[in-house]
């Protein structure tokens, strides 16, 4: 199992990036918290690895601290949680939203996550709610882009996390209104809040 990659980051994109190690190349799953914090391109990147292994597949999930894959790993524990899931729960809310919303059994703001159903939901705050006493939140970064190349790939990341296109529209341009938009990472992030709810009110 590989349970850590070091080397050049290649290409990233907010659900997957590419490092070089050795002359090797390896496709790694992420979350949004891990983009937020990564480095420019042609930098050197650590992360911590899931290995996920099937008859028909091996897929790699990465992470930039420990306490994200263990977050991970614990809501792969839960019935009816996959990798593939874990990770949009990830980048649909940050850990420390999710921690609260977990232990105080907040169905709605779970469910709002693309892929979360009730029943699903029920499982997570069951299974999870007693495991949750030593997390805490994560650190956020930035990088620029022009506003109408910003805007499209917002929106593209919105879709591949499996949000509604109009929806994600509505959300991004709440976000705009709200200020978001200098950054990718800005845009993206009160997009996300816009969508599960819980973008300050002015």
């Amino acid at each position: 199992m590989i349970g850590h990659l070091r080397g050049t980051l290649i290409d990233k994109r907010p659900t997957q990036v590419l490092v070089d190690v050795g002359g090797v190349g390896y496709s790694v799953i992420i979350p949004l918290s891990t983009f937020y914090a990564l480095g420019s391109l042609r930098s050197e990147v650590s992360l911590l690895t899931y290995t996920h292994v099937r008859e028909d597949a091996l897929a790699l999930y990465g992470f930039l601290t420990s306490r994200e894959k263990h977050f991970f790993e614990m809501l792969i524990s839960a019935s009816g949680v996959g990798p593939s899931l874990a990770i949009k729960i990830l980048s649909g809310m940050s850990v420390d939203e999710l921690i609260p919303a977990i232990r105080r059994g907040d169905l709605p703001q779970l469910t709002r996550i693309p892929g979360v159903g009730k029943k699903t939901a029920e499982r997570i705050v069951v299974e999870l709610r007693d495991k949750l006493a030593t997390m805490t939140p994560p650190e956020e970064h930035e990088k620029p882009a022009s506003r109408p190349q910003l805007e499209a790939d917002v929106l593209s990341a919105l879709e591949n996390l499996g949000y509604d296109r109009r929806n994600a529209e509505r959300a991004v341009e709440a976000a705009r209104k709200g200020g978001a938009g200098k950054h990718f990472e800005d845009l993206l992030r009160e997009s996300l809040q816009q969508l599960s709810g819980t973008a300050k009110k002015p």
